[in-house]
């Protein structure tokens, strides 16, 4: 079997599911909304300028996850799925999806958004497996801390190996589809890189080296 791996936001969805999770919890009013707008604006302009603090961002990000139970957080999420993420369904992503599988592919999904925002939506995807970036949990709730290597530009590469060493799996003959410059890294290692609705730096990057352009929005 052959590996097709997908970046998540902005390539199979439609938007962003960190960038609309932190809007979700404004909306909700479980967090402050002037300051969170801002500052969750201000983390999404600087990761499609490819100038992310991650662990800044992170550090942000996670921290409303431990102030809540695991069940709370699940009752949110599942009302999360049914506005946000249903808005920005893709069915020619769904399509794609189908066309690796049905080639007998095993699907990857690799993504920077943290594991609890986005194993429901992997699932709902019917991938075969998710990297993400782990929220670290202790005594079952989460601590609003990250454990490991962040799934992030580079970060993406060191998981994505560390992955192959524990499963039967090459890079031979591997596609990885993005949209985002910050993807280059492991966009790089694939036999079959593809551009997906790439922001303006990725878009040179693909067209300069012949990568294949597509989109999958509807």
């Amino acid at each position: 079997m052959d590996l097709a791996i997908f970046d998540l936001d902005n390539t199979l969805l439609g938007g962003d599911s960190d960038y609309l999770w932190g809007q979700f919890l404004v909306e909700k009013n479980y967090v402050n909304a002037e300051l969170y707008t801002q500052e969750n604006q201000r983390f999404y302009d600087e990761y499609q300028a490819g100038k992310l603090d991650i662990y800044e961002f992170l550090q942000f990000s996670l921290r409303p996850l431990s102030e809540h139970s695991m069940a709370e957080l699940s009752m949110l999420h599942k009302e999360f799925m049914a506005t946000k993420i249903k808005s920005i369904w893709l069915t020619k992503a769904e399509k794609l999806l189908a066309h690796h599988r049905n080639n007998n592919d095993f699907l990857l999904l690799i993504t920077a958004t943290n594991h609890f925002v986005t194993a429901p939506i992997a699932k709902k995807l019917a991938v075969d497996e998710i990297i993400a970036t782990m929220p670290e949990q202790k005594n079952n709730r989460y601590t609003g801390n990250v454990t490991g290597i962040p799934c992030f530009q580079e970060g993406k590469v060191k998981r994505l190996k560390q992955w192959l060493q524990n499963n039967n799996y090459s890079l031979e003959n591997s596609h990885f589809y993005s949209d985002s410059i910050n993807d280059l890294p492991l966009l790089q290692q694939v036999s079959h890189p593809v551009a997906v609705d790439p922001d303006e730096m990725l878009k040179n990057y693909a067209t300069e080296h012949n990568w294949p352009v597509i989109s999958l929005r509807d």
